[in-house]
Order: structure tokens, then C-alpha cells, then sequence
């Protein structure tokens, strides 16, 4: 646990309740006999020394009584002269260090994948690539992070040879879920085979089209791509052939972007997969709820410095987020997609991107 803030609550008896946050917002209490007792947080002791250290990081002992709080825990002890605010910064860098290097050493040997996301997040003028995946039974694990844009075949690609170096195997059919990205689908056939379907994220695909439109026909057209999303493969992309010749005329644009792409919108479809599980594969939101939780535990964050900053609060916030995943909608028919993918090559029709 990284403590970024901690608060003292006094009472009669002389003794004190300590309120810790992480950086991550995650909080913790504890009781304190004594004021200058050190107190166990973590996987180490909190004393009130790092206590005033915590304060210095975050807002200065500014106010009068937090200078008295800190104040009274010295007075009973011995302890050595408080560091700046730049010591905390320090030990919270090694330890987010240790925590990346954690993440990129994870061996997936025994996990069986069925499923793998890939999406980008921006962090200041930075772009992060995250990995996640998704076991038979339903279970998500943290794959990787890359720094670098999803458009950036060579990133992507290399983000994918080193889970392959870490036990991710080549050899097992996936569902590869993507945001649309051209690099993406270079990169997974070049390390993974040309075999392994990939589903592009429905809701980036509507709003890329939406984009192009006015507010009311915008809305139409949103509706008409979710119900033909809903429909068998070879109707619903006959349904939105048909929508992109009406747009032509008019709206050029928009009818490209609907069908740039659009067979790898319905790969799923193509499955035979139930509705439960295409609910969620149809997006990267198993991405982009981590995602949320990471913006959470990094509000404070406006000066992201470099490249290897952001990958150490990215995987320190993915990793803290990573406790509260649960396993994905639709998990008691993963044994469908797993059916499907274990199918010869031949007996399922491949997508390519023209």
C-alpha cells in the first residue's frame, strides 16, 4: 500500500486513530496506543514520521493544527529530521517501478486464454496500450502494457511477442477484441497467425460514423447499426450495405467510415455466439472499465513527465483496479466461443481487412 495522504483523529485516552489513503484511493484505519507507537500499514510499519512525510508530499503542513498533530508524536520520541516532499515521491516510484516489473515478468504458462483486448489510453500527450485477458472460465488477468498508440504497428507488436515470451501461445485459436485499429490487426496476424478472428469494438465503429452526420440523422443511423448488430452476420451487413448507399450521395464520408472495416464488426455474429456473451464482446469495455478506475486513482496527475512515468502509474493502477475484477458477463457459455474456436480453420469463414 502507497500512501499518498493520512489523517489523525485524537482521543481522551491518549491514544489515536490513524486514516490512512493510498494513491489509489484505497482507505484503511487503524489504532494507535501511543502516539509515537509505530503502526503496521501494509508490509510495513506507518510512523508518525512518515505520517508528516505524507502530509509534506501532499499539502504541506500548512494548517496550524496538523504542525501540532506532528508535533505531539515528536515530542515523545526520536525521531530522525522529516524529509521533503521529494523522499515520498521517491519511495512512490520505486515502488510503482517494482510493481511494473512485476506485471511485464507475469508467466501466463498454465492460463488458458480464449480472449484477448487490446485498447489504447492517453494519459497527458502519452498513449498506453493495454492487454487484458480472459480465461475458459470467465476469469480476467492484466496482460501487458506498451507505451505507444494503437496505430503504431511496431508497439502493438511487440507488446504481442512478449506475451508469447511469457507462456501467451501462439498455437491456441483467440478472440481478439480491438478498437479498429489497422496496426492491431497487422500485429495479430503477424504474431499470432492469420487464423484467430478478431471483433472489432461496436460503439467505436457507431460514433466514428455518427461523427460524420447531423444530430438527428446521426441518431437514426446509430439506431439502425445496433439493430443489424443484433441480426445474423450476412443480414445485418446486408442491412448496413444498404444504409452506406443511401449515405453516399450525401454524406461520403460517414458511408466509408460504415464500411471500412464493417465484417470484422459482426465477427462475433459469425460465431454463432449467444446474446449473453456478445454483449461484451462487442466493446473493449473490459478495457475501458479498468480503465475508469484507473482516471479515479490518478486525478491529481498533470505532469506526466516521460514515457516510463506513465507505464509506472498505468501498471500501479491497473494492478490496484485489478482486485475488483470479476469475471465477464455471459462466462457460463464461454464453452460456446471455446467450441467455435476450436473448429478447424477451414469450417470458419475468415475476415481479412481489404
Amino acid at each position: 500500500m502507497v500512501i499518498r495522504e493520512a489523517t489523525l483523529e485524537h482521543h481522551e485516552d491518549g491514544s489515536a486513530t490513524l486514516v490512512v489513503e493510498s494513491y489509489f484511493l484505497e482507505r484503511r484505519s487503524f489504532t494507535i496506543p501511543h502516539l509515537h507507537s509505530p503502526v503496521e500499514v501494509g508490509d510495513g510499519e506507518l510512523t508518525l514520521r512518515q505520517l508528516a512525510l505524507l502530509k509534506l508530499h501532499r499539502e504541506g503542513l500548512s494548517r496550524e493544527e496538523d504542525r501540532q498533530a506532528v508535533g505531539r508524536g515528536f515530542a515523545k520520541s526520536s525521531q530522525r529530521r522529516i524529509r521533503g516532499r521529494s523522499a515520498v515521491s521517491r519511495e512512490f516510484a520505486a515502488a510503482s517501478a517494482a510493481q511494473l516489473k512485476a506485471l511485464c515478468e507475469r508467466c501466463f504458462d498454465e492460463v488458458d486464454l480464449l480472449i484477448i483486448y487490446l485498447d489504447g489510453v492517453q494519459f497527458g500527450e502519452h498513449h498506453v496500450i493495454v492487454a487484458i485477458g480472459v480465461d475458459t472460465d470467465g476469469h480476467k488477468h492484466l496482460l501487458g502494457l506498451a507505451e505507444g498508440a494503437t496505430e503504431n504497428a511496431t508497439v502493438v507488436r511487440g507488446l504481442l511477442e512478449d506475451l508469447v515470451e511469457r507462456g501467451v501461445s501462439p498455437d491456441r485459436r483467440r478472440l481478439f477484441v480491438v478498437d479498429g485499429s489497422k496496426a492491431l490487426r497487422s500485429a495479430i496476424d503477424a504474431v499470432f497467425g492469420a487464423g484467430n478472428p478478431v471483433q472489432r469494438r461496436r460503439k467505436h465503429k457507431i460514433d466514428n460514423v455518427v461523427g460524420h452526420l447531423l444530430r438527428e440523422l446521426g441518431e437514426q443511423v446509430r439506431s439502425v447499426m445496433k439493430a443489424a448488430y443484433k441480426l445474423d452476420a450476412e443480414e445485418g451487413i446486408s442491412k448496413l450495405k444498404q444504409q452506406a448507399r443511401w449515405l453516399e450521395t450525401e454524406y461520403p464520408s460517414a458511408a466509408a467510415s460504415l464500411l471500412e472495416g464493417l465484417e470484422e464488426t459482426f465477427t462475433i455474429n459469425r460465431l454463432g455466439l449467444p446474446a449473453t456473451l456478445r454483449r461484451c464482446l462487442g466493446t473493449t469495455n473490459i478495457v475501458e472499465s479498468p480503465t475508469s478506475g484507473v482516471r479515479l486513482r490518478t486525478p491529481r496527475v498533470t505532469n506526466w513527465r516521460n514515457g516510463q512515468m506513465v507505464l509506472r502509474w498505468a501498471a500501479a493502477a491497473y494492478l490496484d483496479t485489478e482486485k475488483s475484477f470479476r469475471r465477464i458477463m455471459g462466462y457460463r457459455d464461454l464453452w460456446i466461443l471455446e467450441a467455435a474456436l476450436n473448429e478447424p480453420n477451414s469450417d470458419q469463414e475468415e475476415v481479412r481487412i481489404a
